[in-house]
């Protein structure tokens, strides 16, 4: 399908697509109107995905490869037009102390949460100050305002994504590009958390829909009242 065929359909890039709130960012864009663009190391789950949401597609994307990123977006831009909305959920957590962690660890998660995040927005940034028009939500983690022992390597790793995701909004407000970071503080309602989990009560766990749901409430905001930071906690969260 051409660029010229989703002409009156927008993009929406969601950037690390899995079972959790990746797919519920691709569902609620996709139910919005959005031509959505599933951007994963591999394509098994999102290809499926991409098959339930018209107009949509799925790529092949490793974000810590500047190559990668470039040749994935080539093709979004193809097949589907400049992108509109980029939703950049792409995360990887190794946890364990400074004794534990592995020089190589670290560099990984510093790879994936920030370099990922400033290759991908390189690709849209451009065509959005073009338009005056656009939106880029990071999703960002508590660990990035504090390091505990456990995230010796995922803390640095997102708090350098959310200080990218400050400059670039102190630079991308004032030509019409909206930059916002989400804090996602809770532990994700998967199969896989309620396996290693079970005593926990329903209210645990954050919701993948609901998180969406925040995630296009702040693309449709008014630039006149913008939000940078935003909090995802479910309400019996310890904070």
């Amino acid at each position: 399908m051409s660029e010229a065929s989703h002409a009156s359909k927008p993009v929406c890039a969601v950037v690390g697509v899995g079972p959790g709130n990746g797919a519920a960012f691709a569902r609620r864009f996709a139910a919005e109107g959005y031509a959505v663009a599933l951007l994963a190391r591999k394509t098994d789950f999102t290809g499926e995905l991409a098959s339930t949401l018209p107009g949509s597609r799925a790529y092949a994307c490793d974000v810590a490869d500047a190559g990668s990123v470039a040749q994935a977006f080539a093709a979004v831009r193809k097949d589907l037009g400049e992108v509109d909305v980029l939703v950049y959920n792409a995360g990887s957590g190794v946890w364990g102390n400074i004794e534990e962690v592995s020089a190589a660890d670290f560099e990984t998660s510093w790879r994936v949460n920030t370099l990922g995040a400033f290759l991908v927005s390189k690709q849209v940034v451009g065509p959005m100050k073009a338009k005056k028009a656009g939106s880029i939500v990071f999703v960002g983690a508590t660990a990035s305002r504090r390091g505990v022992p456990r995230t010796t390597a995922f803390a640095p790793a997102k708090a350098a994504q959310r200080s990218l995701a400050e400059a670039m909004a102190r630079y991308l407000w004032p030509a019409g590009v909206h930059v916002s970071v989400i804090i996602v503080d809770g532990v994700v309602d998967l199969e896989g958390t309620r396996r290693r989990m079970p005593d926990k009560p329903d209210s645990f766990f954050i919701k993948p829909d609901d998180v969406a749901d925040t995630a296009y409430w702040l693309t449709k905001q008014h630039p006149s009242a913008w939000s940078f930071e935003v909090e995802a906690r479910p309400f019996g969260e310890s904070w």
